[in-house]
């Protein structure tokens, strides 16, 4: 299990500082931190493909003999691995190896997902692709069929794997609680179905999480290489894609609407309960990146000069005022009690939707404050809605 990033998220501030304080007297040049940034992307994402792959394994054996134990530690295989994926959501919104026009984030991460799309839900037995013996369950299909005829017709990535190892959740304390009969044959309809479209829906994940890895893998003729050779427009996609998960994405589209609409299909990770964990590990992928600091799911401390850097040359008190309010953000994150689903619901007074509105405000702040770092390098427009 991975440690909590409360606990190594100050150790990870500390070492960047000490890192990037030297670098700044350097005076680190743009290359110097886009070299660093993709290093860091590098490591985050072969994390995110090693816990994947724990994950996939944890599903094989479950799957070859179905029991709560196996279910229970597959569930396990997948909360560990959405720590590491969830810190390399910094790296998106650019048009990037991960959702750039061929990109594969539809695949992976898609949501929200209607879960009669892929098996039974309460009051549609047969609902769902697993249910439907005539649709081939093949990587080929299910990425075919992944958001085919609206959006929320998911088929594949995390929260169809979680969906599958949860189902529904109709609890107000707690997640869903699927049995793990549901892929015992002789004991539920399509068990059979069921226990191949998970096997074949984790090993879709390695394999996208991979071709994603290696697009930034050092030492290629790939992304990475064009990436730091990108000059300005590199450092614009840096801040793009961290304005824009500050504000449109998770301050707008994984809080605000659920804070709106109070209703748990519009949280994150709803099977689960581990929206509160998505937004912790988001909000960390953004300081890690600011900052120029990562540490790795080996213990591994990567630390070197972050956009900060550069922000810094120009604005010194601009650099540390964002510093202030990205740690700030992640702070207020992890105050946010679980389940997500009790915290958004009730008046503007209750202490739930207080704590996350704390977020959301922190987010939008840190958002401008990343306009403003932005302008003092010269980027006049920083879109950072969805």
């Amino acid at each position: 299990m991975s440690r909590p990033l409360s606990r190594v998220a100050p150790f990870i501030v500390a070492a960047t500082l000490l890192t990037v304080g030297a670098a700044q007297a350097q005076e680190p040049s743009r290359k110097a931190v886009l070299e660093n940034y993709a290093t860091i992307v590098y490591a985050s994402y072969a994390d995110s493909l090693a816990a994947a792959r724990d994950l996939q394994a944890a599903v094989e054996a479950f799957v070859a003999q179905p029991s709560e134990a196996g279910l229970e530690k597959a569930r396990k295989a997948w909360l560990e691995a959405r720590e590491w994926y969830g810190q390399s959501e910094a790296f998106r919104f650019y048009g990037g190896p991960i959702d750039g026009e061929e990109g594969p984030e539809g695949l992976i991460n898609a949501w929200p997902l209607d879960e009669a799309y892929i098996d039974y839900v309460e009051g549609r037995p047969d609902a769902g692709l697993i249910n439907d013996r005539t649709q081939e369950i093949t990587p080929a299909r299910l990425a075919e069929l992944n958001e085919r005829g609206g959006e929320e017709n998911v088929a594949t990535g995390w929260h169809a794997i979680e969906f599958l190892l949860w189902g529904q959740d109709r609890s107000e304390s707690g997640p869903g609680a699927r049995k793990y009969t549901d892929f015992v044959d002789g004991q539920a309809p399509n068990a059979d179905r069921r226990r191949l479209y998970l096997k074949t829906v984790s090993a879709m994940l390695v394999d996208e999480l991979e071709g994603v890895a290696q697009a930034w893998a050092p030492g290629k003729k790939n992304y990475r290489a064009e990436f730091v050779a990108a000059g300005q427009d590199g450092v614009r996609r840096i801040l793009t894609g961290l304005g824009t998960l500050s504000r449109g994405e998770l301050a707008g589209e994984r809080m605000e609407v659920a804070m709106d609409t109070q209703d748990q299909e519009d949280e994150h990770s709803c099977f689960s309960d581990n929206t509160h964990r998505d937004v912790v590990t988001n909000a960390q992928g953004i300081r890690n990146v600011w900052e120029g600091g990562y540490l790795t799911r080996d213990g591994r401390t990567i630390a070197g000069p972050g956009v900060k850097a550069l922000v810094a040359q120009k604005n010194p008190t601009l650099a540390e005022a964002v510093s202030r309010d990205i740690a700030e953000s992640v702070e207020r994150a992890e105050a946010i009690e679980a389940p997500f689903d009790r915290e958004i619901v009730g008046d503007d007074a209750a202490a739930g939707r207080k704590r996350v509105r704390a977020v959301i405000d922190a987010l939008k702040k840190q958002a401008d404050g990343l306009v403003e770092a932005a302008k003092a390098l010269g980027i006049k427009r920083l879109n950072t809605s969805v």
